[in-house]
């Protein structure tokens, strides 16, 4: 099985929840292969953000790709527990779900990946 190239997140705008004074957006997280194919890691993400009338005066391009890293992962610590620990848990976690598509791949070296953000068409016309 090919190697993972780059990690890249898919964000795209939720336009049933999306308003003049609100933004939502779905984030999709996928491992890019050295063949060009692309394996899901995580399709249950996403994010509200609210403001003043006229929000997406408000919003970037680069707020956006910036969020989209966040929601995907690693989690903020809980319970006790620590960064390095989220870290840990989040990429060994993602590595298995790779591993068991046959792709080996530890979470250290996922967590050392290029990570790109691309802006959905629905959430680039809406930012224009």
């Amino acid at each position: 099985m090919p190697d993972v190239i780059r990690l890249v997140t898919h964000a795209e705008l939720e336009e049933a929840t999306t308003n003049d004074r609100q933004l939502s957006v779905s984030a999709r997280l996928e491992a890019v292969l050295a063949d060009g194919r692309s394996v899901v890691l995580l399709d249950d993400r996403g994010w509200s953000q609210s403001g003043p009338p006229g929000i997406r005066r408000y919003v970037t391009a680069e707020q956006i790709e910036a969020t989209a890293r966040t929601v995907v992962g690693p989690d903020e610590p809980f319970g006790g527990r620590t960064w390095e620990q989220m870290e840990d848990d989040h990429w060994g976690h993602l590595a298995g779900l790779l591993r068991h598509r046959g792709v080996d791949v530890t979470g250290g070296q996922l967590a050392r990946l290029p990570h790109d953000v691309v802006l959905g068409e629905r959430l680039r016309a809406w930012l224009a």
